[in-house]
């Protein structure tokens, strides 16, 4: 005797209700089976890599940890418009504007900047939405193998800008590397 039920995905599934034979409920068959799958898994290459030590290559289109770029003079690219906490799918972005005062005009680009920039990296989804929504192209997920730390504390996960601004070598030796290539 069988009985049909239907799935959600609509496809419908046979169920048998047949009774087991003497040797289907002892389970030796389905053990031995089971110790076979086992067996032959010992002798297969293992896929784990012992991980300080070994780095396991990232694919072409990997996305890092998020940065915020500066320009070539040490400026930072952010305007504050918000565009990138807005394209955010998981919220993850939230930013306090300011404005930029006399003596800070070798710190920011614009008039406006982001005071306060933060991303929690909990709920970040790596998507890369906020990299194009950005007009001032000044947020960009990294393409190198820099990783977001792992930590215990849900606190280690909320970056300021003091982990996403680039640092400011970084910035000055990329308007170098420009420089000479213009000439």
């Amino acid at each position: 005797m069988s009985i049909e039920t239907i799935s959600l995905s609509g496809r419908k599934k046979e169920v048998s209700d047949k009774k087991m034979t003497f040797w289907e409920s002892l389970y030796l068959i389905a053990i031995a089976k089971g110790l076979w799958i086992t067996i032959k898994h010992l002798f297969t290459r293992k896929v784990t890599i012992k991980f300080p030590e070994q780095v396991r290559e990232r694919s072409a289109v990997y996305r890092g940890q998020h940065m915020l770029k500066r320009d070539e003079q040490g400026r930072e690219n952010c305007t504050a418009c918000g565009l990138c906490a807005l394209s955010c799918p998981a919220e993850a972005i939230t930013m306090t504007a300011a404005e930029r005062k006399p003596d800070e005009k070798h710190l920011y680009r614009e008039e406006k900047y982001a005071s306060v920039y933060e991303i929690n990296m909990l709920r970040c989804i790596f998507c890369g939405l906020c990299e194009e929504a950005c007009p001032k192209d000044a947020i960009y997920l990294t393409e190198s193998k820099v990783l977001v730390p792992a930590s215990t504390k849900r606190e280690d996960f909320i970056f300021g800008k003091d982990k996403l601004v680039m640092p400011l070598d970084v910035a000055l030796a990329r308007g170098n590397n420009k420089k000479s290539e213009q000439i």
